[in-house]
């Protein structure tokens, strides 16, 4: 998939630095978990986002570039109170270079516990297809 389409970059790290940016939020800042499929016309990016619920979720698309923003409420539910924790609470930011193979008007996303599902569907002339043979 990677060699044949290059239809996103991909960043490595975990967290993202501290310097060279401003933020409004003192909280950390992680850099989401993603797998990316690529099924016949499109290409599906999952990206896991634990403790972001749909009204504290931004994705927006500049100068092809796809970010993703979730934020993590730091308060526990109401009626509990946290007796242990394994992992930090943070936010979420995640950034992907889209290429012209993406149909960027079509993109959809859906968010379902704590799991952010984003379609990216394939451009008509990143699609494959087959040329029909004529004979002479």
């Amino acid at each position: 998939m990677a060699n044949e389409t290059k239809a996103l970059e991909v960043q490595k790290d975990e967290m993202l630095p501290a310097e060279g940016t401003e933020r409004t939020r003192e909280s950390r800042v992680f850099i989401p978990r993603a797998d990316i499929y690529e099924i016949n016309e499109d290409i599906f990016v999952v990206v896991d986002l634990p403790g972001v619920d749909k009204d504290n979720l931004e994705i927006s698309l500049e100068k092809n570039v796809l970010t993703i923003n979730g934020y993590v409420s730091q308060e526990p539910p109401e009626g509990y109170a946290l007796a242990y924790a394994e992992y930090e609470i943070g936010d979420y930011e995640r950034s992907f270079r889209l290429s012209n193979m993406i149909d960027q008007d079509k993109i959809e996303a859906t968010l379902s516990d704590g799991v952010l599902k984003l379609r990216l569907p394939k451009a008509e002339t990143a699609k494959s297809r087959k040329i029909k043979v004529k004979t002479a």
